[in-house]
């Protein structure tokens, strides 16, 4: 029994309850021992549901260096967009990213600061991966804009499908949305077709 199969049964059960919801018990039950045990690899609940998230972060780091590994050949608009397509489908799919984004958008009262902190590391290594894509086709698609507002727009315009994600899920209302909004960035860059 080690402390990473019970930080993957509390990412679950953080996922579907929150961190008021899930119970301790729940968790232990799930990796098939008792409540106490988990004291032996973590100090309290805060403890348990912190290595959750940092194990979160990791995991979608993982995802997003990999991302950007495999799609080096495309042009910047396929990738960028590429990217926003696979983060949207993987909030459906897997319960790391449900997590991530419900906890760093709503964290645990008690933890809300070191929570957020945690959650702009992350924002800030994509946002540096982003940049340097940007910074090398930025002089061919656009001379008013600088990267980082490329980099910033983006960014926000995730962050706003992240919400819809949060209350609807994948819908007609998200997918409406992410057409407009990708169709205004595109030519608010003056990328051309």
């Amino acid at each position: 029994m080690t402390g990473t199969k019970l930080v993957e049964a509390a990412l679950m059960q953080f996922a579907l309850h929150g961190y008021e919801g899930a119970s301790l018990s729940s968790i232990a039950g799930e990796v098939g021992i008792k409540k106490e045990s988990i004291y032996s690899h973590f100090k309290s609940k805060e403890h348990l549901f912190k290595s959750a998230f940092d194990y979160s972060i990791s995991k979608e780091i993982e995802f997003i260096d990999n991302f950007f590994s495999r799609a080096e050949n495309g042009t910047l608009i396929e990738k960028l967009r590429n990217f926003m397509t696979e983060y949207i489908d993987r909030y459906e799919k897997t319960t790391n990213t449900r997590f991530l984004i419900r906890n760093a958008f709503y964290p645990p009262a008690n933890i809300k600061e070191e929570i957020i902190l945690k959650s702009y590391d992350l924002t800030e290594k994509l946002e540096s991966m982003l940049l340097n894509e940007v910074e090398l086709i930025i002089h061919k698609i656009s001379n008013k804009l600088q990267p980082e507002e490329v980099v910033m727009t983006y960014i926000t315009i995730l962050d706003g499908l992240f919400v819809e994600m949060l209350y609807g899920g994948k819908s007609e209302r998200l997918s409406k949305r992410r057409h407009s909004s990708w169709k205004v960035f595109v030519e608010g860059i003056g990328y051309k077709h």
